[in-house]
């Protein structure tokens, strides 16, 4: 007989919603998180309307300095993280680090940090590239960071599998249960890929 496993807590940051109340109740009420692009200037785009996550606040889930050294898909998924925490009620002093782990994957990672820093060598040079732009632009930094931002000390994975991700982290999180390689994980998808290439792209 395999180990049960059940979900505890749940953390949102959605294009309907921030935290799980107000996804739900977006959900409920037929709310549709897609409107007219106003994170760039996307007047020469022939798409110009996307599903963007609005009022968010990084500086309400993570210190200001270390937020500015995270892309936007990063900072999603420490705050979902946190968010997820306080609805399973865990006090994290109290729980086994070591066990607990982190399966958090992204599509794209930080595409508009790779943009801005793109953008930096061509006009200012190589010299004017930022130090954290591969920390910030890597997809599992938002896994890595996770885990050191709550000092987690099990298994952390980025799983890359476009728009499967979220669902593919979860699934493979509950089997690290199952075989009792950790006894909670944090897990999901996370992706802030509203910026001109990708929109281009898509």
């Amino acid at each position: 007989m395999t180990n049960r496993v059940v979900i505890t807590g749940l953390g949102a940051i959605s294009p309907i919603g921030i935290g799980k109340d107000a996804f739900w109740q977006g959900l409920l009420a037929g709310k549709s998180g897609i409107d007219k692009i106003t994170h760039f200037d996307a007047s020469d785009f022939k798409a110009q309307i996307a599903a963007e996550v609005k009022d968010f606040n990084a500086s309400d889930f993570i210190d200001k300095k270390e937020a500015k050294r995270m892309d936007r898909y990063t900072q999603f998924a420490i705050a979902a993280t946190r968010l997820a925490f306080d609805d399973a009620n865990m006090d994290l002093s109290k729980e086994d680090k070591e066990r607990i782990g982190v399966f958090i994957g992204s599509g794209i990672g930080g595409i508009e940090t790779l943009h801005d820093q793109y953008n930096t060598i061509f006009t200012k040079g190589p010299n004017r590239v930022s130090p954290f732009c591969v920390p910030m632009m890597i997809s599992n930094m938002a896994a890595g960071m996770t885990s050191i931002t709550f000092g987690l000390q099990g298994p952390s994975i980025c799983p890359v599998t476009a728009c499967a991700t979220g669902t593919n982290a979860i699934g493979d999180a509950m089997r690290v249960i199952q075989r009792g390689e950790a006894d909670v994980m944090v897990a999901g998808g996370t992706e802030a890929c509203i910026s001109p290439l990708p929109v281009a792209g898509f």
